[in-house]
């Protein structure tokens, strides 16, 4: 596996603990300890959620890519692409509820659009990796 991704990967895998501490800090805004308005509280789960899925999706991501033998290149930038997208989505989610009593989201939302974008991106370039070295492996 290519130095680089098996760092980021390192990396990824210690930011599952902060995804554990925003799950404390969900059960804070659902009792009550955090005020939190009804589109903080839905955009806070769903960053949430976002960040748990998408760091497990970029983390298989890695290991497929890496198992199949695709073009190094093509592997990371696909996987680490995934990872970004783990990244910008949540928070985008995040950021873009802050504030007192926001009623509509802030201009941090069109990070989910750009992680939208590399979420795409980086599984379009990792299928074709897995597709092509299956071929090639014929």
């Amino acid at each position: 596996m290519n130095p680089v991704l098996t760092i980021v990967l390192g990396i990824t895998l210690l930011t599952v603990v902060g995804i554990a501490f925003g799950g404390t800090f969900l059960l804070r805004v659902g009792n009550g300890s955090v005020p939190a308005n009804d589109l903080q509280k839905t955009f806070f789960r769903a960053g949430h959620a976002h960040a748990g899925v998408l760091v497990t999706l970029g983390v298989l991501v890695a290991v497929l890519t890496h198992v199949a033998g695709t073009s190094t290149v093509w592997g990371t930038t696909g996987a680490i692409a995934v990872l970004t997208s783990a990244i910008l989505i949540p928070a985008g989610f995040f950021l873009s509820v802050l504030g007192a009593d926001p009623q509509r989201p802030g201009r941090m939302f069109t990070s989910v659009w750009a992680g939208a974008v590399s979420l795409v991106a980086g599984l379009v370039i990792s299928g074709v990796a897995v597709l092509a070295a299956g071929i090639t492996a014929l």
